[in-house]
């Protein structure tokens, strides 16, 4: 039996953490630019700021624990992969580097080839 996800719309609070996160972000913003005569550390230190408090915001909302529930899945696949040993890797890579060198050859071999046929021939543009 196949489970469904229900997946639940985000309420009014979520969206004002949102809105929240993003003005907090834009204030980070416009402090740095702000402060351009207060000196480089006091800058950097309110973008930080700015920066740090939206992205705090952010993980409080639904959607930022949606991102760290998908980030947590996604290690965990990460994990389940069957890696291929040094050896292995080494050769498929060589083998991807042959196929490009052939492919390459062909398709110059082919360009020079037609090149003849239409200029030469057909045309008669002798170089």
């Amino acid at each position: 039996m196949a489970t469904s996800q229900v997946e639940t719309v985000g309420g009014g609070a979520d969206k004002v953490k949102l809105a929240a996160a993003l003005l907090l972000l834009i204030a980070g913003l416009a402090a740095f630019y702000l402060l351009g005569k207060q000196g480089a550390l006091l800058q950097w230190l309110a973008l930080l700021a700015g920066v740090v408090a939206a992205v705090v915001v952010f993980f409080t909302a639904e959607a930022g624990r949606q991102l760290m529930a998908f980030g947590r899945d996604a290690w965990r696949e990460v994990g389940k992969v069957v890696w291929p040993a040094r050896k292995e890797a080494v050769q498929m890579t060589a083998y991807v580097f042959g196929f490009v060198v052939l492919m390459a050859l062909f398709l110059w071999f082919t360009d020079k080839t037609l090149e003849w046929v239409f200029y030469d021939l057909i045309l008669g543009w002798k170089k």
